[in-house]
């Protein structure tokens, strides 16, 4: 047996819960189903003249059912001083058995019963991505200490601390290998199903499994500020974040409860004398009245099919902050893109080298990595790693070296002196004819260019380029084709901004773009039109994402980004935000379906009632029917 098929048996041989804790976590729908059969042995008491064992059992099922909704009620009734629905269930139940409607008010309590047990559902379900999670997270790391190994508690691991992880193990904790090759599986973190081969200083990170191979890692983050540790938090934030339609629902039913309770209480009276009914037939259409006025349909219309949706977008590796960010992106207009790290991969690449006619490119690109092998420059570092992936022959060392900042490095190689850099820093005017003006046809397809001058002639160019995602096309022309404008900002000049926003497939660039400089165009792209997202990565990308409507962090972005974000990508995949634009618009318009339903069923309930067409045990089904079809209309959203 292979090691990831190993792990995969490990994984399926996690315990189970017990029945016990299945009964607990599924106590409300439990109390529902033996509300539902006392129900049953009370009517068939009643059947068969046993009246009075009947009501006996009909209040069993009154307690049993009404048990949890009463609680909630009274206790939210005490805390928040505000009448809600469940007060209005407890009322209309014990209104009808007043009248002697014991099976029609014992229903409704059955009905309410379940009703709040699908809703209890939806929350399980919802937090079973963070429990599931929390599942991935070991408890015990192998730390290694002057070549001793030892079993330590995972909270007790510090940051320099190197940690042995053997193939089938999870990561501890966020960190970078420093010794061994192995194959990681990262689809608790990205969604990704397919493992990533990994090597000397390349992160890791927890709750990921090592597939096949010893090795020992340094622990480069506190366990507390793990990367895995902020995907359980932002998921826990959004369940507890509600959407700007929640809230108003749920102001709306403190005001709308207490409108309904006075017209009840109207309705006892005001009937009988204008329209001549019986004293019990007011009193029978002041509870069918209570009970079809609920906005129990209402209430249930919204969350439900919020908390759906965020446990479908947590599934896929997009992390919403909150209901409320959720709502606001089915209506952006525009999205900006930070292009460093965010369209591109933030990193140049060497893509041309271009030498002097009669020279060796490979002889010329051995001198140049050698000498920048001693600078700290990102174009420096790109130049090295590409000759060390090209040539086969090890890096020299400069007789003398010389760095000067901003410009290049100079050094002295078998007596010949050696430039490399910017235009100006060697002889600008041959720069410029240099191999037929070969810089300003580089330059033009957003590449940076770095000349090698030896002596007094240069004798090679060397261009570099920000690559562009393979995804960012595809995730760009998606965004279009929802109607959606795209925006890049970026401080490069505009040729390699052009450039870059060409290939990216991006409506406009804002080139020259300073840091502080963001938030202003920001501004004015809201002014313009109206809702706008933002996304980056960097911590200069933090003013502007907060400023933005909708702020959108890549998961491999600095932490500022993280937490300053509304919406976090952790697979830095931009397709996905078409994707949780999707989502958005779907979770709208099922909003839209649930609400306009449970209205217009309220409506036709409270105007039947009125006619007298509508007696108290269809007025029931209606009313916790239309509340049970809402919440499942809901959970569709917990698939894609």
């Amino acid at each position: 047996m292979n090691t990831e098929t190993q792990v995969l048996k490990n994984q399926k041989n996690v315990p189970q819960e017990s029945i016990w804790d299945k009964a607990k976590i599924n106590w409300e729908l439990i109390a529902a189903i033996i509300c539902g059969i006392f129900i049953f042995i009370g009517w068939l008491f009643d059947q068969n003249g046993a009246t009075t064992l009947s009501v006996m059992i009909y209040i069993l099922a009154f307690v049993i059912g009404g048990f949890a909704k009463a609680k909630e009620g009274i206790i939210d009734t005490i805390e928040n001083k505000e009448l809600n629905v469940e007060m209005l269930m407890i009322l209309a139940a014990i209104g009808s058995a007043i009248i002697g409607y014991w099976t029609e008010g014992a229903i409704l309590i059955f009905i309410f019963a379940l009703s709040g047990a699908l809703e209890t559902y939806t929350m399980n379900k919802s937090h079973k991505e963070i429990s599931s999670l929390m599942e991935l997270q070991p408890e015990e790391a192998l730390r290694v200490i002057n070549g001793r190994e030892e079993r330590v508690n995972v909270s007790d691991v510090s940051m320099g601390d190197m940690i042995l992880i053997k193939p089938g193990e999870r990561v501890p904790a966020d960190g970078k290998i420093v010794k061994g090759l192995t194959t990681i599986d990262e689809a608790a973190i990205t969604g990704e199903s397919i493992p990533v081969s990994k090597g000397n200083q390349d992160d890791v990170f927890a709750g990921t499994v090592n597939l096949n191979g010893s090795i020992t890692i340094e622990i480069t983050k506190p366990t507390s500020e793990t990367l895995f540790q902020k995907i359980i938090e932002l998921v826990q934030s959004a369940q507890s974040e509600k959407s700007p339609s929640q809230l108003f629902i749920e102001r709306f039913e403190g005001n709308y409860v207490k409108i309904i309770l006075g017209i009840v209480v109207v309705m006892m009276f005001l009937p009988h004398y204008l329209l001549g009914w019986s004293w019990t037939e007011t009193f029978y259409r002041a509870m069918v009245l209570l009970v079809v006025a609920s906005p129990c349909a209402l209430v249930a219309s919204i969350m439900p099919a919020t908390l759906s949706a965020i446990s479908n977008g947590a599934k896929r590796g997009i992390l919403f902050k909150g209901g409320m960010h959720l709502e606001n992106l089915s209506h952006v207009q525009a999205i900006a893109f930070d292009k460093t790290g965010t369209l591109t991969k933030g990193k140049p690449e060497v893509t041309d080298v271009v030498v002097e006619n009669g020279l060796n490119a490979d002889d010329v690109l051995l001198i140049a990595a050698s000498i920048e092998s001693h600078s700290n420059h990102p174009l420096a570092n790109s130049i090295v790693k590409y000759a060390k992936e090209k040539l086969t022959t090890n890096l020299i060392h400069p007789e003398s070296i010389e760095d000067v900042a901003g410009w290049g490095v100079k050094a002295v190689i078998d007596h010949e002196e050696w430039k490399i850099g910017k235009a100006g820093f060697v002889n600008k005017e041959d720069a410029e004819t240099f191999v037929d003006g070969a810089e300003q046809r580089l330059a033009s397809e957003g590449k940076t260019v770095v000349f090698v001058q030896k002596g007094d002639s240069i004798v090679a160019l060397i261009a570099l380029k920000d690559i562009v995602r393979e995804e960012t096309k595809n995730a760009i022309d998606q965004l279009k084709a929802q109607g959606i404008y795209t925006i890049m900002l970026t401080g490069d000049s505009t040729k390699t901004a052009q450039a870059i926003s060409a290939e990216s497939h991006v409506d406009e660039y804002i080139a020259e773009c300073l840091p502080e400089n963001k938030v202003d165009h920001l501004r004015r792209l809201k002014e313009k039109y109206g809702t706008v997202a933002m996304v980056g990565d960097g911590i200069n990308d933090a003013p502007a994402l907060a400023t933005a409507n909708v702020g959108i962090a890549m998961g491999g972005g600095t932490d500022v980004a993280l937490e300053t974000a509304d919406i976090v990508l952790m697979k830095n995949d931009l397709p996905r935000i078409s994707e949780a634009i999707r989502l958005s618009k779907r979770m709208n318009k099922i909003v839209k379906q649930n609400v306009m339903f449970s209205i217009s069923v309220i409506i036709l309930l409270i105007s039947s009632n009125f006619l007298q067409a509508v007696d108290l045990p269809l007025g029931v089904l209606g009313h916790e029917g239309s509340t049970i079809l809402v919440i499942l209309n809901g959970l569709r959203l917990l698939k894609s």
